[in-house]
């Protein structure tokens, strides 16, 4: 009868690791498999990610493009048919519409003239698009420029 106390892998399934440098007894000693001098039998030694054997690698031989600014700001963008799911005459700011999930905290608010807004709302928020701004005061509402960010 099987039981926890005499079980077992079957026949050939495991095997025993390799252990290398453990004396000429072992099959495996002194060199440890690595052969003689050269590259590959120094500790430390295996070709790194990219190296093509001398030749120029991939990652220097293609051409550098474009340009990141350091300075840019991200914004956390809102559009106004997200702002109209708000009451009508309620006060609208960043904080707000973190907690309503809206936008992302930590990041400057940005509202954009996407779609359509038809109640009259107050809104402070770090920047406001154009377009956005004419659409809010369109259906009423009022846009208050709120501190600028950088």
């Amino acid at each position: 009868m099987i039981n926890l106390g005499n079980l077992s892998p079957n026949k050939g399934a495991s095997r025993q690791r390799k252990r290398l440098g453990r004396g000429p007894g072992s099959g495996h000693g002194k060199t440890a498999g690595r052969g003689h001098k050269g590259f590959k039998s120094r500790s430390g030694s295996g070709i790194k990610p990219g190296f093509e054997g001398g030749q120029m690698p991939l990652q220097r031989r293609l051409p550098k493009r474009g340009f990141t600014n350091i300075n840019t700001i991200k914004f956390s963008i809102v559009s106004l048919s997200q702002l109209d799911s708000f009451e009508a005459g309620s006060e609208i700011n960043g904080s707000l519409l973190v907690e309503k999930g809206m936008a992302d905290k930590g990041l400057p608010v940005k509202i954009l003239a996407n779609g359509e807004i038809t109640k009259a709302v107050t809104v402070s928020v770090d920047k406001v698009s154009a377009g956005a701004k004419s659409k809010i005061e369109a259906a009423g509402g009022k846009v208050v420029e709120a501190a600028k960010s950088k």
